[in-house]
């Protein structure tokens, strides 16, 4: 398969987990400002860091269902950074899927894009790197936040969702096709 079919067929796990949980849930996550969502892509990075440093788990999810977890909540961070935080859920599935999908697409181009430059790098990584960029990227993030999204020359929070998304989605490649 090529590098755009594990993509597709990656971001397409996410994107079934993601309309699961809005039939689930509803679009519940709307109340959610920004750094909540980004204490949340914490949590799950973080934990995919102790199971990869401990080599062993308490908890039955595993690290690709981490992965798919930041997967998913980058995309809902640059939906509420697009939309504002809403008081209730105001998001009809229908157009949270719609939404969804269009990120997911914009996510996908900027890997093409970056894969063409950097001539697919990320296939001689390990997965744990994906994990630490992705935990550098939430750093990173926080400190935008803390700055109030002011950046001297930095890319803004947006753009590190759309990192912190590729990488998680290089890990479900890596687990998926190359383990």
């Amino acid at each position: 398969m090529t590098t755009e079919d594990q993509y597709q067929h990656s971001i397409a796990t996410c994107g079934d987990v993601f309309s699961k949980k809005l039939k689930d849930y509803g679009a519940a996550w709307r109340i959610m400002r920004p750094k909540s969502i980004t204490d949340q892509l914490f949590i799950k990075a973080n934990r995919i860091r102790s199971i990869e440093i401990k080599g062993t788990s308490k908890i039955e999810e595993d690290i690709r269902a981490e992965f798919i977890a930041i997967v998913n909540y980058g995309i809902i961070g640059l939906i509420q950074l697009e939309l504002g935080v809403a008081e209730v859920d105001d998001l009809p599935a229908e157009k949270a899927l719609v939404i969804y999908d269009g990120y997911a697409q914009k996510a996908f181009d900027l890997m093409m894009d970056k894969n063409h430059d950097y001539d697919e790098a990320w296939r001689s990584m390990r997965i744990s790197s994906y994990t630490d960029l992705i935990l550098m990227k939430i750093y990173r993030t926080k400190q935008i936040e803390d700055n109030d999204g002011k950046t001297l020359i930095s890319e803004g929070v947006d753009a590190n969702y759309f990192d912190m998304i590729n990488y998680a989605i290089f890990g479900l490649i890596k687990l998926h096709y190359e383990s």
